[in-house]
């Protein structure tokens, strides 16, 4: 009896000094949605962290990309920051080099820059993507299998 009635006071107490919220929290852990098979191979989920804040004037997306997945090339009209936070990813600029990034890696890419990025060929990879949203993105030509597994060769081999 003691012990319930304890329990009672712990449960009234904690009821009574609980914080009441008017702030809006969200998680950069929630898998989000599954993305529609356009502009990419493979399998990818998207979660909208921060969307059409005015004030921010920026935009947060977190994007899981399966093993073996690929965006198309494409450009934004403002600059773009990818933060993987899990896994492995391929990156490419137009007339560069691809690379491999790896979980706590950063990268900016330009305005207008042409570029692609994916999960590597056997890993997931998580990333936050940072961009202004004026305007949207421009996808300018497909990454076909063949050369997605020609990148996965080169920089398994290297």
């Amino acid at each position: 009896m003691k012990n319930l009635i304890l329990l009672l006071l712990i449960l009234i107490s904690t009821s009574v000094f609980s914080q009441k919220s008017d702030y809006k929290v969200s998680s950069y852990l929630t898998p989000g949605t599954k993305a529609p098979n356009t502009h990419y191979i493979g399998e990818a989920w998207l979660n909208s962290i921060i969307h059409d804040d005015q004030e921010l004037g920026y935009a947060i997306t977190k994007a899981t990309f399966k093993a073996n997945s690929t965006l198309d090339w494409h450009k934004h009209g403002s600059a773009q920051v990818l933060i993987i936070v899990d896994g492995e990813a391929y990156y490419q600029e137009r007339g560069t080099q691809p690379v491999i990034l790896k979980k706590g890696d950063i990268i900016k890419c330009e305005k207008d820059t042409e570029h692609w990025h994916s999960s590597t060929k056997t890993s997931d990879v998580t990333y936050l993507a940072l961009y202004g949203e004026e305007q949207p993105t421009t996808w300018t030509e497909v990454v076909t299998q063949e050369y997605y597994d020609s990148v996965a060769e080169k920089l398994t081999n290297h």
